[in-house]
């Protein structure tokens, strides 16, 4: 028996269990995620697939033709945001050793998969659920090779569930070039890192017999490299860490000499220096985290916060990531620094793009994820205010592939708690 019901959504949330085949979305404000907006839109959901979208302005809807009708007037609707290179999920305390599980042993590790070491149960992600980062790229750290991530969805019931691409790339730490320097309360300066010749080579060395194995039809198995693979013989992204220009430069030579198909900088302080080669060797770029110091003493002090308009401005696919100290629990800021990012030059859809399709389309996963379009996933959130601004966000619903995920937040059911408590005092 079909129902047909109007809910409306105040500010602490909603929790529905039921399931509905059929969901529309009226009055709300779109942000499609490609730069477009509707500001009063009508969206169409049918087994978790958006089927419409449609300016409500100018369009009606026959409310039996749908099980749940959801109000959403006065409120923004984004597509799920995304925290890339992230160790969100595979940490929970970072000051206690036994809950870390993003580091392993030895220094070429590409087989090493961080899919199933996801901890969907962490505490940590519901604190970022609230915010509207629903995926996360699970990234690996440590050693030359750190391991392999999988892009993880920051609801399920299990890293199978929560599985939205498994096994998307290997994370290379390219060496610096440099060695030394202090930090920002007792700075030193830097030299040149003696070593970096030797170091670079013993990644080629790896590189190369990675790339003979992958030619080679009746080989012994070898579990690092069948790892490898994929990097030369099919879509798997190769994510290179790198900030110096010394860095990005070999990088790009690197990945001309062993013909990288999908190669990715993450961090690239520096990239805006090196604009057209990146653009020309189509490298897209994960942004360090744009709440951050200048490198250098002579960089302008607001130099991480303009660097994704310098980055748009030569057409430069980029995207913004966190990686930093405590990054798990930081990752509930990604919105925020996309916010900083607009403040210094992005225009307000360039900077959802940055954490929404902009991602996707580097991870590869933009054919399902990262916009609001018709023919994919209905996997979005509903904000009472602008999503970017910490003042406004407040995320009232969440939908995974047109599911509503509950809104449950221990850190805000300890705020209503002590709140009402001492309100009677």
């Amino acid at each position: 028996m079909k129902r047909s019901i109007t809910i409306f959504l105040f500010s602490f949330g909603l929790t529905l269990c039921c399931f509905s085949q059929k969901t529309l979305l009226i009055n709300g404000y779109l942000h499609v995620g490609n730069g477009k907006v509707m500001p009063t839109s009508e969206i169409g959901i049918i087994k978790g697939k958006i089927v419409s979208i449609k300016n409500a302005m100018t369009s009606t809807y026959d409310p039996s033709d749908w099980d749940t009708v959801i109000n959403i007037e006065g409120q923004h609707v984004y597509p799920g945001f995304v925290a890339p290179n992230s160790t969100l999920g595979l940490t929970e305390i970072d000051a206690v050793r036994a809950t870390r599980d993003f580091q392993d042993v030895g220094e070429f590790n590409p087989h090493v998969r961080t899919q199933i070491a996801f901890n969907v149960e962490s505490n940590v992600i519901e604190t970022v659920l609230a915010n509207g980062v629903l995926f996360s790229q699970a990234s690996p750290r440590g050693g030359a090779i750190s391991g392999t991530s999988s892009v993880m969805f920051l609801a399920g019931w299990n890293w199978e569930d929560a599985t939205v691409l498994k096994d998307d790339g290997i994370h290379v730490n390219w060496p610096s070039a440099t060695s030394g320097g202090g930090w920002w309360a007792e700075p030193a300066p830097k030299s040149i890192n003696k070593d970096y010749a030797n170091q670079k080579a013993s990644i080629e060395d790896f590189f190369k017999i990675a790339l003979a194995y992958s030619d080679r039809k009746n080989e012994v198995f070898d579990q690092r490299l069948e790892a490898m693979r994929l990097c030369f013989k099919g879509n798997k992204r190769v994510f290179f860490h790198a900030d110096e220009m010394q860095q990005l430069l070999d990088v790009i030579d690197f990945c001309e000499k062993f013909n990288v198909k999908f190669p990715v900088i993450v961090g690239g302080h520096d990239a805006y220096l090196l604009g057209a080669r990146l653009k020309d060797a189509r490298i897209p770029v994960m942004l360090g985290r744009v709440h951050q110091l200048p490198e250098l003493e002579d960089e302008p002090v607001d130099l991480p916060y303009k660097l994704p308009f310098l980055l748009h401005q030569q057409g430069i696919l980029f995207c913004l990531q966190n990686q930093g100290d405590m990054e798990a629990m930081n990752a509930r800021n990604l919105p925020f620094q996309a916010g900083t990012a607009m403040a210094y030059g992005l225009k307000e859809e360039e900077a959802v793009r940055s954490i929404s399709l902009s991602t996707c389309e580097i991870l590869g996963i933009d054919d399902q994820y990262g916009s609001i379009e018709v023919g994919k996933s209905a996997t979005l959130f509903v904000s009472q205010g602008n999503a970017l601004d910490m003042r406004t966000n407040n995320v009232t619903l969440i939908m995974r592939d047109g599911v509503l995920v509950p809104l449950v937040n221990f850190q805000e059911d300890l705020y209503l708690k002590y709140k009402k408590k001492y309100e009677k005092n």
